[in-house]
């Protein structure tokens, strides 16, 4: 059968970012399809060039405002381990418990906002809202417990201002650290809501074996540094993340693509579960399990599922540190430090995969040189191959070019694409 089909999405909706889906069919045979970002470099690491090591941190929160938290993470890493600065137990627990306040309120905005209107047929959440109300009510709530989680330990629902080189610069109450503990478990029945709700929800059946790349647990799921790893069983150190990620540049796309062992790899949600699915909890294994999901899961529309796992986790691991915290004082949370030169790496587990930030400073802790490593950035090759392979299966399956289409736009949505953070 003779198949003609010319696809042009300019640009594609409910995506952080501009980016463009370009496919050509002729004679029933693909001849091109791609993922192309259309926007214009931000040129992070010039903006970090001059600017003072406290002042870093700061800055690099607004690269995202939905990943501000896990850039100020990274670039505190990397200041710190330039200048060989050990923060207190105390202040390591504050980071994480933000982390996961950030981790709940990226991944709740993406699975209900931005891709659960694939899943129920509808092109937006507004008719969902109406259709749906009690959808809307676990958005809704899950939102604005991860939000208050940010705004206690932070400072802010975003932007944050009490993390800090060394540590942090305030402390809640416990008084206050007990109240969220409540919220927190109080909400767990809307998380488990959540999994139900997903149970009943059908995800594409697509399959492409990649390589999934990740931060490396030891002991527990991994969120703030350590080694790296691949699925294909590559492990490197933090600073060997130019490895890791081996960026290029394609004619058709601003972002720069990345490889490692294959012609891409993955990061995110569906890697980190991959990668460190032992460190999960009983609990939470048990509702991968109720999803059909179970490592190694090689279909991208899954990683939509794997953040309704991680968010289970977050909020199951945000009880545990409250419980620590309350358990001892918090009147050491800022090391001493004393400014000097020197060179470090930051890798972060933001909500759409691994974050690297790199600086080099000068005895007065001024950078003189910067590298951003976005997670979308690694992602956007895998994407770009997925497309292709989606695009050959469904001319197989005789779809037409509205179901491809449509296909091919939640294809990158599963992927929580944050576009303007790619391009550097």
């Amino acid at each position: 059968m003779k198949v003609e089909m010319k696809i042009d999405v300019h640009h594609l909706t409910r995506v952080e970012g501009h980016g463009n889906i370009n496919i050509r069919v002729k004679d029933g045979k693909l001849v091109e399809a791609q993922w192309a970002v259309v926007e214009t470099p931000r040129f992070f690491e010039a903006m970090l060039k001059g600017i003072s090591y406290n002042m870093a941190p700061t800055l690099s929160s607004r690269i995202c405002g939905i990943c501000s938290i896990s850039h100020t993470l990274a670039s505190l890493r990397a200041v710190e381990r330039a200048m060989k600065v050990n923060i207190p137990r105390a202040a390591k627990l504050l980071r994480l418990l933000a982390k996961h306040g950030e981790t709940l309120q990226s991944h709740i905005l993406h699975i209900f906002f931005l891709a659960a209107p694939d899943l129920f047929g509808v092109s937006s959440v507004i008719p969902l809202i109406k259709s749906h109300p009690e959808v809307a009510g676990l958005a809704l709530r899950l939102t604005e417990l991860a939000n208050r989680i940010c705004d206690l330990i932070t400072g802010r629902t975003t932007h944050p201002v009490s993390l800090v080189v060394g540590g942090v610069s305030k402390v809640p109450e416990k008084k206050e650290l007990e109240t969220l503990k409540e919220e927190i478990i109080e909400r767990l029945p809307d998380i488990q809501a959540t999994v139900e709700l997903f149970r009943t929800l059908s995800i594409p059946d697509f399959v492409r074996e990649t390589e999934f790349v990740s931060l490396k647990g030891k002991r527990d799921y991994p969120w703030i540094g350590g080694e790296l790893v691949s699925s294909d069983g590559v492990i490197k150190k933090e600073d060997d993340y130019l490895a890791m990620t081996n960026e290029y540049k394609e004619d058709f796309t601003t972002s720069k693509f990345t490889r490692l062992s294959r012609e891409s790899f993955a990061v995110g949600a569906l890697a980190r579960f991959n990668n460190n699915y032992r460190f999960l909890p009983d609990r939470v294994k048990a509702a991968a399990r109720k999803l059909n999901l179970q490592p190694v899961n090689y279909n991208p529309f899954m990683n939509n599922i794997a953040q309704v796992i991680e968010c289970y986790h977050v909020m199951l691991e945000a009880i545990d540190i409250l419980d620590k915290l309350l358990d001892n004082r918090l009147d050491r949370i800022r090391a001493g430090f004393r400014v000097k030169a020197g060179e470090g790496v930051g890798a972060v587990g933001a909500p759409r995969g691994i974050l690297y930030h790199s600086y080099i400073l000068n005895r007065k802790g001024v950078i003189t040189k910067a590298n951003c490593i976005i997670p979308t950035t690694q992602n956007n090759a895998n994407i770009h191959h997925d497309m292709a392979a989606l695009v050959q299966q469904s001319l197989k399956q005789n779809k037409n070019d509205m179901e491809i289409t449509r296909l091919s736009e939640m294809l990158v949505r599963a992927y929580d694409p944050c576009i303007s953070c790619s391009v550097h």
